[in-house]
């Protein structure tokens, strides 16, 4: 019997084998749309995943520098079926969300350049200060869990997979089609339910660009892993922003590229 997965559709296709063009059925991650509104007034429309739609949305709010914290929401509905979900805040910064009303991301948004970042970018990113430690096998050992913890990627190799990681451990998972999703997700999560993240590490299934190393950095991990190699705006920022990136952590070995006090070897 098949695994049923949220979030996964079978669709019809033709495999081009020998010579011949046969029907099969694949299994295909879902892609929908979700409107987010703050205090009435449309701030953005995400392209996801339709699952925990919720945590994509906390996570977002907080870590664009929306809200202050998911304690400043007054109200929140999500409509799933609908693809919408309402907040309302009493305490909403100053021009926090005029640059982001109406304003599509797409599941790989591309503010690839550093003078492309808002302001919200350089308001609520931080650096961080941590005296967390972590062996190099416990590293190894987080890439491999990430790898067998994702159910939709193994039907579909289709969405991106994350994790935080400690005690040998995944503690809190997510996966999505866009990579920034997952770091949202990740977070809402964590915000809810009061999950501590200046102790953890972050596994990731893809690749590190300068936007995630920021959202790392508005959620405050210390430790980044990610699967491939990443980006050299990505290494720029972690340096400056204190950040141990690690890449290309297939299960026993991968490169430090910044910050490599934090990792212990034998």
């Amino acid at each position: 019997m098949q695994e049923t997965i949220s979030g996964v559709h079978a669709y019809p296709a033709l495999k081009a084998i020998d010579e011949k063009l046969l029907p099969v059925q694949d299994m295909v991650s879902e892609e929908e749309p979700l409107t987010l509104y703050l205090n009435g007034k449309e701030l953005v429309t995400m392209l996801c995943s339709p699952v925990e739609q919720r945590y994509l949305a906390l996570g977002f709010l907080v870590s664009e520098g929306m809200i202050g914290s998911i304690a400043d929401l007054t109200e929140f509905t999500v409509e799933e079926e609908r693809g919408l979900i309402w907040a309302e805040a009493d305490q909403v910064p100053d021009n926090a969300g005029r640059m982001y009303l109406k304003r599509c991301l797409t599941a790989c948004c591309g503010r690839g350049r550093a003078e492309f970042y808002f302001a919200n970018d350089a308001r609520v990113s931080k650096e961080i200060n941590s005296e967390l430690r972590v062996r190099a096998q416990e590293i190894n050992k987080y890439a491999l869990l990430l790898e067998h913890a994702s159910a939709t990627h193994r039907v579909t190799s289709g969405v991106h997979s994350g994790a935080l990681a400690a005690g040998g451990r995944l503690v809190c998972f997510a996966e999505d089609i866009g990579r920034h999703n997952v770091f949202d997700k990740l977070y809402g999560k964590c915000l809810e339910g009061g999950v501590i993240l200046a102790d953890k590490i972050l596994v990731f299934s893809g690749r590190v660009s300068s936007e995630i190393i920021l959202k790392v950095s508005k959620m405050g991990v210390p430790v980044v892993v990610a699967r491939s190699v990443p980006t050299s705006l990505a290494i720029d920022m972690a340096v400056k922003l204190g950040i141990t990136l690690i890449g290309v952590a297939k299960g026993d070995w991968f490169h430090v590229y910044t910050n490599a006090e934090r990792v212990v070897v034998d």
